[in-house]
Parts: C-alpha cells; structure tokens; sequence
C-alpha cells in the first residue's frame, strides 16, 4: 500500500510541473505572435476573366490560308559530268560506279490573286529556275508556267492551269499604319500554311538587297513594310494580311545574323506589285516611269546648308537632261513633298510612288522652293526618255533546236571571260533539251566557229548534216561540251 501511494504522489508531482510549463510557452508564444502580427500582403497571381478582345486573327487567317502556295523550284545541275561513288574493288579493276547527281531545290510561298490561276511570287524565288510546281493548300499540284518577272521590285507572275481557286484581295498599302496587326502567311522551313502575327513597325524601309544595273535599266526600287511578324527561309513571295484578310504585301526579306528571324521582316507594298502585276499581263513587261531627277533624303544638315526652313520631303539634287522634271519645270534645290495626293518624306517614299505610273501618265508634284509650296504637272517618261511602251524583248526560235535565245551583255562576258556568245533563253522539245542543255547556258560555239547572234548558229546548221559539237559556259563559270545528231 505504501508503494502504490509513493507511485500516485510521484505521478502528481509530474503532472503539476507539465501544466506550468505549457502555460509558460503559451504565454510566450502569445507574447512572440503580437510583436509579429505585421505581415508582406500577399495574394495569388493569377489574372480574372477578361472581356473578349476586339482583335479576332481567325477570321484573316481562314481567309489566307487557302490563297498562298508553296513554290518549290528546280534548278539545272551545276555539272554536266557524272559523280561517282569509291567502291574499292570497282576501282581496282578501272570501274567505277555512276551516282546520281540530284538537281538542287529551293522552296519559298506564292499568292493566289485572281480564280483563274495567277500567282505573285518574288523573283528571287523563281530566278534560274528550271521547273516551278506549286502545291496549294488542299495539296493538289500544278507545274507553273512564269509570266513574267521584274528584278527591280523582286516580284513575279506565275500561271498554272486551274479555275475556280480561292485568291486573296487586293488591300491598300497606303492605308498601312504603324503599330497595325498584320499577318504573315507563308511556308517557313517547308511548315505549309503557317501563320504568324506582328506589328507593322515601320514603312519605306530601304535594306539596300536589291541589285540593279543601269545598263539594262534596271534601278531597284525599295521601300518595305517592316514588321516584327515572324518570317524565316520559305516565307519569300507568301503574303502580308490586314486583320480584315486584305493583302498588303508580300514577304521578301529579313533582316539577321542568324540567317533565320530575329525580329525583323520585310514585304514589298501590295500597291507595287499590283501595278507590276497588271504590267506583266498587259505588255509582258514592267512599263517603268521616271521622273527624271536625282534626289537624297532631307536632314538638319542638309537643311541648315541651304536654309530650309522645314525637314519634310525629298531634296533634288540635279536633273536628267531631257527629262521630265526638266521639262516640268522642276528645279535642282527644290524639296518634294507630295506625289498626288500622297506625302513623301525619303527617297524609298518617293520612288515607291513614281512606281505606280507608267510611261506617259501625268502626275502632280507638289514642292516647295525658297520655301514656298508649288505644284508642277509633270509627264512621266520610259528609261528611253518618252512616252512609248517598252515592250518584251523579242527573242527568235529555231524549231528544230526547240528554244529561244537572247544576247548576252558585256558585263556578264566579262564576268565568264568570254568574247562572244548566245544565251539560251528558253528551252521546249528539240535538239538542245535532249542533249541535256539547260536554260541560261551560253552557246560561244557550234562546230569550233564562234556563235555572236542567231544567224551564226543558222548558218552554222543550215546545210548541216551528222553530228554536231556546241560548246560554251554557265552562268556559274562552269564549261560544257555537247554534242547532237543533225
């Protein structure tokens, strides 16, 4: 019995001590929770329901989808000898094993614009090209035939044989802002119908990506929409949408390091190459318009030397003799500041607008000199300084060949390091395309006499019987050897 007493009074005492040393920590715990009852607020992040957006892309984008194409093109071999491949055994015994030799490929995009087949591509896409086949979004494919093509805006017209397709309307460039939604519609890397979306981050950009030679009459006109819609490798010649499914213009270059986007992209204006398109149809060549001065964008130097009062429009800084600024009345020192109706503040501005006429259209410059505005009618004149049109260079045929030639100009002689020659222009069935010559091959030779025109080569085959030796060089400085029966 005093055992069991001795264990209760134990068990007392431990509890009694438990119960004071919990109201201890309670009361401290409630001491440390009132110093810190000061808290960072705090809260989840994310965002509420908010109301659909004014800006819907679906729409465009179902509208475009359906009118750009993939352009893939091919192009003659560079050689015109046989690869082969090392088999050991093979070449033990003096044979070797003929591989194959793939003729090169590019892809890049087209757009629909009218029912009846009529595609508007860049030129860079199709240039040297041996076959153009363009696939179309519900993926039927068609061989394209080229209309017509223009280096100095980098657009061309292709044809393929189809009625009834889905084509994209014409917008107005002009009407084009800074900071409006654009789509970018296109085949990047072979991905069809893809579509990206962006801003329009600037207008009348000149990239200085366009070659021209004034021997030919060819002076690059550049002045891009500049957006920050995604393009890469494949976009060239798709098209640029307004968020009503309008075309604005149509893709053709980035800017970047990398060789794919980084955040700037380029289109020709919709309003260029509509009147390209219409040319190309019309006459089967551009009708190019000049205005007949030279000019240079306005700065606050330039202004500040020849006491200009305002940095608005384009300054002229001399005049073609003869031409139609000279003969307007345009003076050099005057600064335009108006094509029609339309302002221009750069040079890209300016030509943009001269690009829209042709030959013989009157226009109305608006300018300013000493500071007082004026408005001169000008009478827009050809590279050939009048009002005709320029027709498409005719080039003859000889049957039995199967093609058509052109003449060869000295710059690209010189280039080759030839004296003479006859460019092989087009090529249908006949002599040349079974021997395996391809288009833009120069003929320098037939049977050792040197071919200068199409009359050599008539001459050269006329009374002509058995086999016959041409020889002459690529555009790629590669020379060929061919060989027919007559």
């Amino acid at each position: 019995m005093k055992k069991i007493l001795s264990v209760f009074a134990i068990a007392s005492i431990g509890g009694l001590t438990s119960l004071g040393v919990s109201h201890y920590l309670q009361d401290s715990s409630s001491t440390q929770t009132s110093l810190m009852s000061y808290q960072t607020p705090v809260k989840y992040v994310n965002l509420p329901a908010a109301p659909e957006s004014s800006i819907n892309f679906t729409a465009a984008a179902e509208q475009s989808i359906h009118a750009v194409v993939n352009v893939k093109t091919t192009y003659p071999l560079q050689s015109n000898n046989q690869l082969y491949m090392y088999d050991p055994f093979r070449d033990f015994f003096g044979q070797r094993t003929p591989q194959k030799q793939e003729a090169p490929m590019s892809t890049g995009s087209g757009v629909i614009v009218s029912q009846d087949g009529y595609i508007v591509t860049n030129n860079h896409v199709v240039d040297g090209a041996d076959k153009i086949e363009v696939t179309l979004n519900d993926k039927r494919t068609y061989t394209a035939d080229v209309i017509g093509k223009d280096p100095t805006t980098d657009l061309a017209l292709l044809k393929i044989k189809e009625t009834g397709l889905p084509f994209m309307t014409y917008g107005n460039s002009d009407n084009v802002k800074v900071g409006e939604w654009v789509l970018a519609v296109g085949n990047p890397f072979n991905l069809t119908s893809t579509v990206t979306a962006g801003i329009v981050s600037a207008k009348g950009r000149n990239i200085n990506i366009l070659d021209g030679d004034p021997s030919k009459g060819q002076f690059p006109i550049e002045s891009f929409i500049q957006t920050d819609a995604a393009v890469n490798p494949g976009n060239s010649g798709g098209a640029l949408v307004n968020t009503s499914g309008e075309l604005v213009g149509i893709n053709s270059a980035i800017a970047s390091n990398t060789g794919s986007y980084t955040g700037y992209s380029f289109a020709i204006p919709v309003n260029m190459a509509r009147k390209v398109v219409a040319d190309l149809l019309e006459f089967g060549e551009v009708q190019r318009a000049f205005i007949g001065v030279s000019i240079r964008d306005l700065d606050a130097k330039l202004a500040k030397e020849k006491s200009i009062n305002e940095l608005k429009g384009v300054y002229v800084d001399g005049l073609s003799a003869g031409g139609s600024g000279e003969e307007a009345g345009i003076r050099e020192g005057d600064v335009i500041t108006k094509i029609g109706e339309v302002n221009v503040n750069n040079v890209p501005e300016l030509q943009e607008q001269i690009s829209r006429f042709r030959p013989g259209n009157k226009v109305t410059v608006t300018l300013k000199r000493n500071n007082q505005e004026k408005l001169i009618p000008v009478t827009l004149k050809n590279k050939n300084g009048n009002t005709d049109v320029v027709e498409k260079p005719k080039v003859e045929v000889v049957s039995t060949l199967g093609a058509s030639f052109e003449d060869v100009n000295s710059s690209d002689m010189k280039k080759l390091g030839i004296e003479n020659g006859l460019r092989v222009n087009k090529l249908s069935a006949g002599k040349l395309l079974s021997a395996g010559i391809k288009e833009g091959f120069i003929i320098t030779s037939v049977d050792k006499k040197k071919i200068t025109s199409i009359n050599d080569i008539k001459s050269a085959l006329e009374t002509k019987k058995g086999g016959v030796l041409i020889e002459g060089v690529y555009p790629n400085g590669m020379r060929a050897y061919y060989g027919f029966g007559m």
